[in-house]
């Protein structure tokens, strides 16, 4: 795949880029010994487009850090402006150039750039490049933003198409942001605000199948 092919060109690099504290040197240099003897764990995403090789796991660090290599093809970016409310995120460019908005600010960022992402601060980012742009990505503490990865991985097969592409996610993205609140979030609203609307938009895809019984039948055969 093209990305196995940019992970090999990089890696190198790849090594190099990592940064992480004092604290957590013992456990990371422990997990990337174990991470670099193998190829990685890799989890596409059917919407953006991004392929996630996951280097070194929560589990690895006891919980402290997770890093991933992301892979995105040109003209593909993560689908809205999101937040981490507890975590931070950091971008190392290792190929081609990423467009990274972090609040009012945004970097077209080339190899060798890093862009932190501190926790609560809304972000997007996308590849407005010719080529596939490879980063190293780094979040600390890791959480669940694996099982996060692994659950968007499924939404092109749990959901309905008989209904409008822009719609047929809501549901299923609803239901992960219920899911993974300590992970992911909806920026500048309030999560007390937010949590009813997302409970109602989550059971939206239940009323679509109701409403279409040849998808319903087509589903039980």
């Amino acid at each position: 795949m093209w990305f196995e092919t940019m992970r090999a060109e990089n890696a190198g690099r790849m090594q190099s880029s990592t940064i992480v504290g004092e604290d957590q040197r013992d456990a990371v240099g422990a997990a990337s010994e174990l991470g670099n003897s193998a190829p990685g764990h890799v989890i596409s995403n059917p919407i953006s487009g991004e392929q996630i090789v996951i280097l070194i796991s929560g589990a690895e660090t006891a919980g402290q850090l997770l890093v991933f290599d992301l892979f995105l093809p040109p003209g593909k970016h993560v689908p809205s402006w999101h937040t981490h409310p507890i975590q931070e995120e950091r971008f190392t460019v290792l190929a081609g150039k990423m467009q990274i908005r972090r609040g009012w600010r945004s970097k077209l960022a080339s190899p060798g750039d890093t862009i932190v992402i501190p926790a609560g601060v809304a972000h997007w980012f996308g590849n407005t490049g010719p080529g596939v742009s490879h980063a190293r990505v780094e979040v600390r503490p890791a959480l669940r933003t694996e099982e996060l990865f692994e659950a968007t991985a499924t939404l092109e097969m749990e959901t309905p198409h008989s209904i409008s592409p822009s719609l047929q996610y809501l549901p299923a993205f609803a239901r992960l942001l219920l899911e993974f609140q300590r992970e992911v979030a909806a920026p500048y609203l309030a999560a007390w605000l937010v949590r009813p609307v997302l409970a109602i938009i989550a059971r939206l895809d239940h009323h679509w199948v109701k409403a279409d019984p040849g998808d319903a039948t087509r589903a039980r055969s």
